[in-house]
């Protein structure tokens, strides 16, 4: 009769431990599958290379494929809005920029996450400049060119970037703003598609991250006119940046980071940033940045959070002033 009244007891305990042990046990089996790394740009981009260059070594650490998966469109919208509907599960993490992260959401109206609430920061990866380059095809050879051009008003030159709500759409409507002129905006579904029109000669000018525009600058087939940062990239030593070209408070430079929904297990989240901290100190993923013209962050997750959380701010306040705000 007692151990008959005691069992509902004993069956609460069990279950009481069983439930404080679960996330302990989930993140050590953690992962069991493969996870998807979602890219929400087109192949190509800024964003696009710098999770295959890390794809592979996370892979290694974590011991289970890490897919990388495109899913372009809406300024990045698409793709990361997918992330923050997913199970907070550490399954389904996004390669996230400061285009999907703190400019699209912060140049949207009615925007739909809140980078800050519906976003688990893993861990940051690295800091690029954004350049202007013009199409070799074309006849603006200096920022000079550009910027005559710009200021006579006959025609308005045409931008293209990696979309509406873009870190450099973004970039070019601050431009614009500083040099008190109009530029036509030519929006695509990422870096990729942008820069084939470049080399091409579709559009005679782009905004874009040194990370993807580094290899056609190589090949002369784009011109970079100025850059982005305080100082020149090492990469782009002959290169003008902004502040020196007379463009004042123009010195923003793009971040990439992962991250996951809102909701993750804390467990899998520091195991996941573990993994991630441990990839950026291998010595292939290192030279491979370095070649791109990349500064790697060495912020820890929960300082990288806050700088997350400031640029997303900033850029309201930016949006603000200038009065940009997207449908």
């Amino acid at each position: 009769m007692k151990l008959t009244k005691n069992l509902p007891i004993l069956t609460l305990v069990f279950a009481s431990i069983g439930a404080a042990l679960a996330p302990a046990a989930q993140a050590q089996d953690f992962p069991k599958q493969p996870i998807k790394l979602v890219v929400p740009w087109a192949p190509g981009g800024n964003v696009d290379i710098t999770a295959r260059a890390v794809a592979p070594s996370l892979s290694e650490i974590l011991g289970q494929q890490v897919i990388v998966e495109n899913k372009p469109g809406a300024g990045g919208f698409i793709g990361s809005t997918g992330v923050v509907k997913s199970t907070p599960d550490g399954y389904t993490l996004l390669l996230g920029s400061s285009g999907s992260v703190s400019v699209a959401p912060a140049l949207v109206a009615a925007p739909p996450y809140n980078p800050v609430k519906d976003l688990t920061v893993i861990g940051p990866i690295h800091a690029v400049p954004i350049v202007l380059s013009a199409t070799a095809k074309g006849n603006m050879k200096t920022f000079a060119d550009f910027a005559a051009k710009a200021k006579a008003g006959k025609e308005q030159i045409s931008v293209g970037s990696a979309g509406n709500g873009s870190s450099q759409h973004l970039a070019l409507e601050m431009l614009a703003l500083r040099m008190g002129v109009k530029l036509n905006h030519i929006p695509y579904k990422g870096s990729g598609p942008a820069l084939i029109d470049l080399v091409g000669g579709q559009i005679e000018t782009m905004m874009d991250q040194l990370t993807a525009s580094i290899s056609h600058i190589k090949s002369g087939a784009i011109i970079p006119l100025a850059q982005t940062g305080k100082t020149r990239s090492p990469l782009l030593p002959n290169v003008p940046t902004f502040e020196e070209l007379g463009i004042k408070d123009f010195d923003m430079v793009t971040y990439t980071g992962i991250f996951g929904p809102a909701g993750m297990p804390t467990a899998v989240v520091e195991k996941l940033a573990a993994a991630l901290q441990k990839t950026m100190q291998q010595q292939s993923v290192k030279e491979r940045f370095n070649s791109l013209g990349v500064d790697i962050i060495t912020l820890d997750r929960s300082a990288f959070a806050a700088y997350v959380k400031k640029d997303f701010e900033e850029n309201q306040a930016i949006a603000k002033a200038a009065n940009i705000v997207m449908q």
